[in-house]
């Protein structure tokens, strides 16, 4: 990764850079052009690092990248002979001890990810058992089944009284130290690249990229088919979010584009 870049692209995956059934087709082409620019692509994920590491195996990406909801960052060094770890976050372990005390406090069995048999978590998340493996290796995060909206409120209440934080997703609900954050991660990552001036093309869908969209430069909020996430709009209403226009790794792509063919006006 060249460390002077003036453009990191930023994006979560799930549901923002892919679909439903996790395929980024649409948008291939953009990601071969931003290489061909030498503009890195930086996923900043709920995913684990192993399930990031395939990713980007798979779709010949070769930047640095953020898991577990900025739990924690990864690269590799110029030679791409050996990893770099750079840690936010409390340790699954924690994190769980600390979720079953909540589930104490409020009278409501939390479910955590790892808890499921791998056919519910293919009903959940349609993944290869390959995939539910990846998925499992959890380090810096509790993901859990999505409670109703009363308790996951409940939730919020008493997280304050553990230091941790909790966001929904569109399949789960995420548990993390308050230091695991999206924008934090990117910040930490700037400092670390020695890259401070660097501008971020933030992409994001759900409530758990908040974090990541209010620290941007650009921000861009990728729509569901039936539209923003609610936890977004109100970015959207005041004009500090863009929306895409198409779902997933369509309006991915389209919004990356329309960035590109102005990029001399962001310099």
């Amino acid at each position: 990764m060249q460390n002077n870049s003036k453009f990191w692209i930023v994006t979560d995956l799930d549901g923002t850079l892919m679909d439903e059934n996790y395929d980024i087709t649409p948008a291939r082409d953009t990601l071969k052009l931003l290489s061909e620019l030498a503009i890195p692509v930086i996923p900043c994920t709920s995913k684990t690092a192993s399930e990031v590491r395939f990713f980007r195996n798979e779709n010949g990406l070769l930047d640095p990248f953020i898991v577990e909801n900025g739990a924690a960052i990864y690269g590799f060094n110029d030679d791409n002979s050996s990893e770099w770890e750079l840690i936010l976050g409390k340790s699954y372990e924690d994190l769980r001890f600390i979720l079953n005390k909540i589930s104490e406090r409020i009278n409501y069995n939390l479910t955590p990810l790892n808890d499921l048999n791998h056919n519910q978590i293919f009903e959940l998340t349609g993944l290869s058992n390959h995939g539910i493996k990846r998925a499992l290796k959890r380090q810096w995060s509790v993901p859990f089944l999505n409670p109703p909206d009363h308790i996951f409120e409940e939730v919020k209440v008493i997280c304050k009284l553990y230091n941790v934080h909790v966001f929904k997703g569109n399949r789960m609900s995420h548990l993390l130290s308050n230091k695991s954050h999206k924008g934090e991660a990117v910040n930490k990552l700037k400092v670390y690249l020695n890259n401070k001036d660097v501008k971020i093309i933030a992409l994001g869908d759900s409530q758990n990229d908040l974090p990541l969209l209010e620290y941007a430069d650009i921000s861009i909020v990728i729509p569901g088919k039936n539209g923003a996430n609610r936890y977004l709009q109100n970015g959207i209403d005041k004009g500090r979010f863009r929306l895409a226009n198409a779902p997933h790794a369509k309006g991915w792509s389209n919004s990356i584009e329309d960035i590109l063919s102005n990029i001399n006006n962001l310099q």
